[in-house]
C-alpha cells in the first residue's frame, strides 16, 4: 500500500501515524531508536508492506502488470490501491478527505525534528503538490506515476501505467475493494499484537 493507505490503517494514535509514515526511511533495526508508538508505527508498516505482497488477491493486480512493468509492478499497484482509496474515500473515513489530508499535514509540520532526513526532504514537495489529495483522480495517479519513472530515471516507465489503469479500471477497483477489508482485519490484529 502507498501513503494514504498507510495513514488511515494507522487508527488514530498520531506516534503510531508518523511511525507508519516514516518506516521506509528507517532501515533494519535502526526502528529501535525511536520511542515505543513511533516503533509500532514502524513495525505495523512493515507489517502491512508484507501481508500486501503475499495476498493472492494483490498478486491478481500486479500479474496484470508484470509483462510490462516488471519488479515495479508491485509499487504501480500500491499506488492504484491508494488511487481507489482516495476516490470512494467516504466508504472508509467519516472526515472528509481533504480535511483529513490538511490535518495529517500539520501532524508532519509539526514532528518534523522526528522524521528521517529523507523524508524531511520529501515533505515540503508532498505538501506543496498535495500528493496524498492527487490520488483521487486519474491524472493525480498520472503525476504520481510520472514522478516515480523520473526517480528510478525512466527505468521503470511507471508514466505509462496509466493506459493499464483505464484499461483494466473496474477490474482493479473490485480487486482493491475484495483486499482492502482483509487488509483492514489484519491490521486491527497486529496492532493489538503490537
Amino acid at each position: 500500500m502507498n501513503f494514504l493507505a498507510h495513514l488511515y490503517l494507522s487508527g488514530d494514535d498520531d506516534s503510531i501515524t508518523i511511525g507508519n509514515f516514516i518506516a521506509d526511511g528507517v532501515k533494519g533495526k535502526k526502528y529501535l531508536e525511536y520511542p515505543s508508538k513511533i516503533k509500532k508505527g514502524i513495525l505495523l508498516h512493515r507489517a502491512i508492506d508484507s501481508y500486501t505482497d503475499h495476498h493472492p488477491t494483490v498478486r491478481l493486480s500486479t500479474a496484470r502488470l508484470h509483462k510490462n512493468y516488471g519488479h515495479y509492478s508491485g509499487v504501480i499497484v500500491d499506488i492504484l490501491y491508494d488511487h481507489y482509496l482516495a476516490k470512494n474515500w467516504v466508504h472508509y473515513h467519516a472526515t472528509p478527505l481533504e480535511e483529513y489530508i490538511d490535518n495529517f499535514y500539520k501532524l508532519l509540520r509539526s514532528n518534523y525534528d522526528v522524521l528521517p532526513a529523507r523524508i524531511q526532504k520529501m515533505m515540503p514537495i508532498m505538501i506543496s503538490n498535495n500528493w496524498l489529495l492527487s490520488y483521487a483522480t486519474v491524472p493525480g495517479i498520472g503525476n504520481i506515476l510520472n514522478q516515480m519513472n523520473v526517480r528510478t530515471r525512466g527505468k521503470s516507465r511507471m508514466n505509462l501505467a496509466t493506459v493499464e489503469l483505464n484499461e483494466h479500471y473496474a477490474e482493479f477497483k473490485e480487486e482493491f475493494t475484495s483486499f482492502f477489508p482483509d487488509l483492514i482485519k489484519h491490521t486491527e490484529n497486529k496492532l493489538k499484537e503490537l
